[in-house]
């Protein structure tokens, strides 16, 4: 098949499936080689969705988790994956149990953020919090920073140089409290944000840099090329069954505290997931609802910044949204979410299912 990539321009959301047929299964440039193939690895310890995931060394963390079996409470859960022995490891829980959180990892500790907490029963609810968390591999210990400012769920935190970026997500709006439980499926008392909070990690220390163009939830973000670029994901609402989709991608350059819009993917979606390698950003998963159907995704683009071009790759295996992806070497790794989009009354499906992607190189 002739290697081709896809740029902005090419058939929009209604051709999505002829995007992909004509753009599928290519090499990224002249150092990478055939495209691989998803396998199947050890399957998470317990099956859950929206989780976050961070790789250190040559394991993958997993954090957070919704019950939405016990009246959408977080598990507040955490395992390990090591590559080295193929073998899970249940760690200590987090301190304060959230689902939607925003983590990354920055000198070997993993740093989470935000995301929703237990807001009081009867009724369900999603509190946006201000936790911020250092995680320890080495000791399975957390440690206590400097609170998030503006307490928030369900966006996502990068890692530039020596600093932290906590970007979007979706905050309260009752009574002017960004930190108030959000009623489950209520379309009031909350507000997607375009927010961007920079942590240095050496000082404990928060500043609040350039808005988001675009406010989103439940999308992905990623560094490449010294920026910052920040891909489909969620408008409107938190809630899937309220929400708008956005194929936008944004760019943000620390240096110059700006955005700037950088490209469109081939799908829109939200609830997506994947990271970078080597400047190109891997991207796969995802979720959307209209009243035509509820979709899960299992499509797979790799986007690379300096060419301004998309490459399709070959699918997961399993549908999946609200899950965890990392790099752990050359291999991306995506573990647990969601195989159909929520909210049907009595149907849950989590998974533990675990699938791995070798990007392979010629040199």
């Amino acid at each position: 098949m002739n290697a081709i990539l896809c740029k902005p321009g090419r058939p929009r959301l209604a051709q999505a499936a002829t995007w992909f047929a004509l753009c599928a299964a290519l090499p990224l440039s002249p150092a990478w080689g055939a495209p691989g193939k998803w396998e199947m690895a050890a399957p998470m310890p317990q099956a859950m969705g929206e989780v976050v995931g961070v790789a250190v060394n040559t394991s993958l963390f997993v954090f957070g988790g919704l019950n939405n079996a016990g009246g959408s409470l977080p598990y507040g859960a955490a395992f390990r994956f090591d590559e080295d022995s193929s073998r899970w490891t249940v760690l200590k829980p987090m301190p304060e149990p959230a689902h939607h959180l925003m983590a990354t990892a920055l000198g070997g500790k993993i740093y989470l953020f935000g995301g929703f907490v237990a807001g009081g029963l009867p009724k369900p609810t999603w509190k946006p919090s201000g936790g911020a968390w250092e995680y320890d591999p080495a000791t399975d210990t957390y440690r206590a920073l400097a609170p998030l400012p503006r307490a928030r769920g369900a966006g996502y935190a990068v890692t530039l140089g020596d600093k932290i970026y906590v970007m979007g997500a979706v905050a309260a709006s009752v009574d002017g409290k960004t930190s108030a439980p959000i009623a489950l499926g209520g379309p009031l008392g909350q507000t997607v944000v375009g927010w961007v909070d920079e942590y240095d990690v050496a000082s404990n220390t928060w500043r609040p840099r350039a808005t988001m163009p675009t406010p989103r939830n439940h999308f992905m973000a990623a560094e490449a090329g010294g920026k910052i670029y920040a891909l489909d994901g969620r408008t409107g609402s938190v809630f899937v069954n309220q929400a708008a989709i956005t194929d936008l991608v944004e760019a943000y350059d620390p240096a110059r505290d700006s955005w700037a819009l950088a490209s469109r993917a081939g799908v829109a979606r939200g609830d997506v997931n994947g990271a970078a390698l080597d400047g190109v950003i891997f991207m796969t998963g995802g979720e959307s609802q209209s009243d035509i159907g509820k979709t899960t995704y299992w499509a797979f683009e790799a986007y690379d910044p300096r060419a301004n071009a998309w490459t399709a790759l070959p699918h997961l295996q399993i549908t999946r949204h609200g899950f965890a992806a990392a790099f752990i070497g050359n291999k991306l790794h995506v573990v647990g979410g969601s195989f159909q989009s929520d909210g049907m009354p009595g149907i849950l499906s989590p998974t533990a299912t675990h699938e791995v992607y070798e990007v392979r190189k010629t040199n």
